[in-house]
């Protein structure tokens, strides 16, 4: 049975779109099957997987409106060899829609529920806000991840974060657990993150990754490319910092073994 990770943070700009396409490509890369879920009305996620989110077709909108088979809708990425469920802009109006649903908040978990057996791990890039697709998300994940960025108020967007979490838990996904706190666009030169990162570490403990993202040009103009950082410059500090992220997930989750993939 496949791992289900949501990559959240209720603030934007913090690398959650960079870190579900480049991780999806890591894990990949360490032969794990994988899918890819967006839930952002933005559909970063999806053009940084080389699909041209104008024109998907089906979407994970009528996944979640319509009962549409994930396999009906999903993509394989342009490369990485991991497939993605689209999103585009349709998203907004069905978060709109799915508040008038009954059971809203289980239609993604009940959609997963028949595919997570194919895969390793399903990523799911959540929206930078808790709304109802964050809500959906969470509540059909094992696992959060929560990049962040070592800045002022990155603590207190956490504590939040994690009052959130802890409300999901209590109301409708008991096995939620925060899985890791991902340290993202690092400069070990700025006095100010070493000091929130020695705070996190002091506060979270384990639960902070070992592996810290750097900030890294390569790792910014990937998406623009629509490739994964791993395919645009495999030897460059972003693509190894997310290949390290890729083994320390997969060792922290032995019950994932490595498994040739189709064809291999």
């Amino acid at each position: 049975m496949g791992v289900v990770i949501a990559i959240a943070n209720q603030k934007g700009g913090v690398g959650k779109t960079t870190t579900c396409v480049n991780l999806a490509a890591s894990l990949t890369a360490t032969q794990r099957r994988l899918l890819l879920v967006d839930m952002d009305p933005q559909g970063n996620a999806t053009m940084g997987s080389g699909i041209d989110k104008g024109q998907t077709g089906r979407t994970v909108c009528e996944v979640l409106l319509d009962d549409l088979p994930v396999t009906a809708a999903i993509r394989m990425a342009a490369e990485g060899n991991y497939v993605v469920l689209p999103a585009n802009q349709d998203l907004t109006a069905a978060e709109v829609e799915l508040l008038q649903r009954p059971q809203r908040e289980f239609r993604l978990r009940e959609a997963l529920e028949k595919v997570v057996g194919d895969y390793d791990y399903v990523l799911i890039d959540c929206p930078p806000a808790m709304n109802i697709l964050t809500v959906n998300a969470l509540t059909a994940a094992d696992y959060v991840l929560i990049p962040m960025q070592c800045e002022y108020y990155a603590l207190e967007g956490l504590t939040a974060l994690v009052g959130t979490i802890d409300k999901i838990r209590a109301s409708v996904n008991p096995k939620l657990e925060i899985h890791g706190i991902l340290r993202t666009m690092f400069d070990p030169r700025n006095n100010l993150a070493n000091e929130v990162s020695s705070q996190l570490v002091t506060h979270f403990g384990e639960r902070v990754y070992r592996t810290v993202i750097p900030r890294n040009i390569r790792l910014a103009e990937a998406p623009s490319f629509g490739k994964p950082v791993l395919f645009h410059d495999k030897y460059s500090r972003g693509a190894l910092a997310y290949l390290a992220l890729a083994g320390e997930i997969n060792r922290r989750i032995p019950s994932v073994p490595r498994r040739d993939r189709p064809g291999e």
